[in-house]
């Protein structure tokens, strides 16, 4: 983190109130055009940082602005013209236009060392995809990029892809190919799974109220009043399906005989997760636009997970094969979903490495959040992800103690970034249940970290609780202010201490050591 007291320059301010004016440009390309110019001049505002260097220039990703006019300002970088991916950063400034912090996970990046061409070119690139993926769609054209996670840049290929796994999961992977050596340096899909995982009469959250819409001769799924989010039938397919209409406004029996008791829980699910964004943290939609996602319930056959695309911009869950899973329509498995979305369009966090895991956490901190603020006696808030779906009892994940499920971490290591993102999550979860609850609660006891601990906590360190819902205002914060599409379990600590100190008033206390006490509990010091 960089911190300066100067003032931004002129040209610096202008970015800062691109953003507000933005809506009134009368075309498109205009606008994009004073947001490009304008990020380029706030870059060369800050000398000894790569800001101010002809290689590097700047793209404007977003502005949010807070209640005191601070603003947050996210920059994606170009080398040489080429994308660097995971070099983006936040500039922050208070409500002067003073610099206060600058948020980044990439280091100083040498570029001098960068080969000036690929001896890898792009159609061995495309062919080493294709052939890792059988029976997938590889884009034809690969773009040459800056692979930026590392101290070291690298020239790269990304190469998308697109296909269905054998289950019958659909994927949409970035695959990030060595433009120099061939190696495959790291991939990430944007299908985001839960991992294995009128009146609304559902199956998990008993009979509930739901904003339908009015239409010809009856009513459909549909909510005007939260963007006009829908549910459509896939009826076993994985492909086109249809909007769930009805006579009488109720929706469902309470059970699976009945296909619209699912498409209950999918479309409250979503309202609530609206509510929560909305009440809590003051995000309309997912998007933060007022635009409604949209459910797809019954997808395939026998299906075991349940899933976020940013391409349909929708939610997608299976029935289960009545063995493992029942229907993964449950109340925290939609927030958790939906929280994919939140994330996508805020700090972008990629889904592999230690931001896979931090991307993962955010789902179910956020999840459950939206399940204790639903407050349904039915399915009553608890730190248990997915609780509801599983046939034989448990749940897929615990926040109180990561590693009981036999493959999550309860501690930071370092090479838990090695892991699957579900279970590299594991530090992020259990760092957010000991500052919400602290060590001993009513919701179990859960051990902190000690010096050799890898995946499994067994100290007997004690630490209070903030309570839940400080908790997921710093953790919210830091997400939408610091988090970028590369942070570290490291630079999250950081980012939540700052966030903790930004929101002191907001909260009541200062928080930072109290953070800062967690992560030291999950031994990310």
């Amino acid at each position: 983190m960089f911190r300066t007291s100067h003032k931004l320059s002129a040209l610096a301010l202008a970015l800062l109130s691109c953003a507000a004016q933005a809506q009134s440009l009368p075309e498109e390309a205009s606008r994009a055009a004073q947001l490009r110019a304008t990020a380029e001049g706030l870059a060369r505002a800050f000398p000894g940082l790569s800001l101010d260097s002809k290689e590097h220039t700047y793209e404007l990703r977003r502005v949010a602005v807070d209640e005191d006019g601070a603003k947050h300002v996210h920059l994606d970088r170009r080398i040489n013209g080429l994308r660097a991916i995971g070099a983006d950063l936040i500039v922050q400034t208070d409500r002067f236009g003073n610099l206060a912090t600058m948020h980044r996970s990439a280091t100083m990046l040498p570029t001098a060392a960068l080969p000036a061409r690929a001896t890898f070119n792009a159609t061995r690139a495309w062919r080493l995809v294709a052939d890792a993926h059988p029976g997938g769609t590889v884009n034809k054209n690969p773009e040459q990029v800056i692979w930026a996670r590392e101290d070291q840049p690298r020239l790269a290929w990304e190469v998308l892809v697109s296909g269905e796994a054998a289950d019958g999961t659909p994927y949409e992977k970035h695959v990030i190919v060595d433009a120099t050596t061939g190696q495959r340096l790291d991939a990430w899909d944007d299908i985001h799974t839960a991992a294995v995982n009128g009146t609304g009469r559902t199956l998990f959250s008993g009979n509930v109220t739901l904003t339908t819409n009015s239409i010809t001769g009856g009513y459909e799924l549909r909510d005007p009043s939260r963007g006009g989010t829908y549910t459509i039938n896939m009826a076993n397919g994985t492909s086109g399906g249809t909007i769930f209409k009805d006579a009488d406004n109720i929706w469902g029996n309470n059970a699976t005989s009945d296909t619209a008791s699912a498409a209950a829980d999918a479309q409250y699910g979503t309202a609530v997760t609206w509510d929560y964004y909305k009440n809590v943290h003051g995000r309309t939609g997912i998007a933060n636009d007022g635009r409604g996602a949209y459910n797809r319930v019954h997808y395939s056959s026998r299906y075991n997970n349940a899933y976020w695309s940013d391409s349909c911009f929708c939610m997608t869950y299976g029935d289960g094969d009545g063995t493992t899973f029942r229907p993964l329509v449950a109340l925290d498995v939609a927030g958790h979903e939906m929280t994919h979305g939140v994330t996508s369009r805020t700090a972008g966090l990629i889904y592999s490495g230690e931001s896979g895991g931090l991307n993962e956490a955010t789902s179910d901190i956020m999840g459950t959040m939206v399940e204790f603020y639903a407050a349904n006696a039915n399915d009553p808030g608890d730190y248990l992800i997915g609780e509801k779906i599983s046939v034989g009892g448990g749940a897929l994940r615990s926040m109180v103690k990561p590693s009981s499920d036999g493959a999550s971490a309860d501690c930071w290591y370092s090479g838990v970034g090695n892991l699957d993102v579900h279970y590299s999550s594991g530090v992020a979860n259990h760092f957010f249940f000991l500052l919400a609850e602290g060590t001993n609660s009513s919701y179990g006891n859960s051990p902190t970290c000690v010096a050799g601990n890898t995946r499994v906590a067994t100290g007997s360190g004690s630490l209070t609780g903030i309570g839940r819902n400080a908790a997921a205002k710093i953790w919210y914060r830091a997400l939408t202010t610091k988090f970028t599409s590369s942070t570290t379990y490291a630079q999250a600590r950081a980012a939540t201490i700052a966030a903790a100190q930004e929101l002191a008033a907001t909260l009541g206390a200062d928080y930072s050591a109290k953070v800062a006490a967690a992560w030291s509990a999950v031994g990310r010091n």
